[in-house]
């Protein structure tokens, strides 16, 4: 049986995403054997409409929900820098009026070489969250004196606010209120917020009555992510209640932040339904908000994979394989999953993996093999089932060429988890990164964002003369 008869029988195939031409794999109707013969592998790939079709679906998709209870309040999509700080990728939620959310004092620096580029104005919304060293709150007070009027720190404990304590206010500020972790975390409470029974006191003893400060937002997020489960639900119950609470004495608190955490697609097997997740969330909201007799507040949202995630693959090409015993066959790739995929590694993620090409080959179960001389470094179970499978390697047919397998939807944290630019395990070099766009005309086009990294990179990093003497 062919590759292609496999994939057709398991799954609903082809998709808007993904189909074969010609034996050939496209995604996003981006055909992908030019791009390899152009650029080679192990290649990094960035579709880049992808970031624009994601940020309007959320938009429109909230429209809806809000439209059908009737819910009095508004929307915003911000963008979670951490999940990937790219430039291209912030010039593209950008263009679709995105407003960020930033995590760490170096975000800042970001925003200030947008609004110097004249990318953003101070009108756009910065959500500044995570627990804050001196060097973040003081570049938070920078933008606040710089006239932005939008940024509003997120308290994630209670001494932060004396930080702001001397900005010309009121300054718009948010609370961050820490979620119970799931049943099965190490930890009862997340470590990150003001825990629930703090909050009411302090929001009496800091801020109440105090013209230097307004408490504009409080913030929601749970590790687990926004799931159908009696956790979510119970942990967003519980935050509206806290939410009407603080309301009740409290007329300029105005919005919820139920952060990030929207999955994305990682395998073929893909039934998450979106629009009635969002459907629910808002009908949570607007219900214990009615039952509470206090205004429906503005919603936003942080989503930071969901923005990316889709828009992302990366490639190689299958070097040779080894039968290690009657039953263990290792397909060896041109990369490393610790290198170039680290979430598969450190946190046993799983993404779409497909051949790019060869569909017509008859198949075979494989384990893929990365080429650092760790024992860890491999790839042999999908998000669907317990085994892979790929086309067979056919030596001497007439059709044979060298075997390509892409992992799709990759394009949030990979790179930052992995530590772009710099030292790898084994001095695996980062893979060449490419970016996918149309032009005026809606042409497909791809340029050269990085090339691969080069050893002369990482030797200065590690401190040797990468200029040795001229008779070497």
């Amino acid at each position: 049986m062919q590759y292609a008869d496999l994939i057709q029988q398991t799954f609903h195939f082809p998709t808007p995403i993904f189909k074969v031409e010609n034996n050939e794999l496209m995604f996003n109707n981006v055909p992908l054997m030019p791009i390899i013969e152009r650029y080679g592998t192990p290649l990094r790939l960035m579709y880049l409409p992808k970031i624009g079709e994601k940020i309007e679906q959320a938009r429109q998709m909230f429209t809806s929900a809000m439209q059908k209870v009737n819910y009095q309040g508004t929307y915003t999509y911000c963008y979670c820098t951490k999940s990937s700080h790219y430039r291209f990728v912030l010039e593209q939620t950008l263009k679709h009026q995105a407003q960020l959310e930033t995590s760490s004092a170096y975000d800042i620096n970001i925003v200030k070489s947008l609004y110097h580029d004249g990318l953003i104005d101070k009108d756009i919304l910065i959500v500044c969250n995570g627990f804050k060293r001196k060097l973040y709150t003081d570049q938070i007070v920078e933008l606040l004196n710089l006239g932005f009027a939008n940024v509003v720190p997120i308290l994630d404990n209670k001494e932060e606010i004396d930080a702001y304590a001397h900005v010309p206010g009121p300054v718009r500020l948010g609370i961050r209120v820490a979620t119970d972790e799931k049943p099965d975390f190490s930890f009862y409470t997340s470590r990150l917020g003001i825990r629930y029974h703090d909050v009411l006191d302090f929001y009496k003893e800091r801020l109440q009555g105090n013209p230097q400060f307004s408490l504009k937002m409080l913030h929601f997020f749970i590790n687990s992510g926004i799931k159908d489960t009696a956790y979510y639900w119970s942990e967003l119950n519980r935050f509206v209640y806290k939410y009407c609470e603080l309301k009740k004495i409290c007329p300029e608190l105005d919005t919820i932040d139920i952060g990030g955490g929207m999955p994305i697609q990682t395998s073929l097997h893909w039934d998450f339904n979106y629009q009635q997740m969002i459907d629910e969330i808002v009908k949570v909201v607007k219900y214990v908000c009615d039952k509470n007799f206090v205004p429906t507040p503005h919603l936003i949202t942080e989503f930071g994979s969901f923005t990316v995630g889709e828009s992302g693959a990366h490639i190689f090409s299958v070097l040779g394989q080894k039968l290690q015993n009657e039953r263990e066959r290792w397909y060896m790739i041109d990369g490393s999953f610790i290198t170039h995929l680290p979430d598969t590694w450190g946190l046993g993620s799983r993404f779409i993996m497909l051949p790019v090409n060869n569909w017509h080959h008859e198949y075979q179960q494989v384990n893929l093999g990365g080429m650092t001389c760790d024992s860890d470094d491999y790839y042999n179970t999908e998000a669907y089932t317990i085994n892979i499978y790929l086309p067979q390697l056919e030596n001497g047919s007439e059709d044979n060429q060298r075997q390509y397998i892409g992992f799709f939807h990759t394009g949030a944290y990979q790179d930052t988890i992995g530590g772009v630019g710099g030292l790898q395990h084994c001095l695996i070099p980062c893979a060449r990164q490419v970016l996918i766009d149309h032009d005026a005309n809606g042409e497909l086009r791809t340029r050269l964002f990085a090339d691969e990294q080069s050893s002369t990179d990482m030797l200065k990093l590690l401190g040797y003369n990468v200029n040795p003497p001229a008779n070497w």
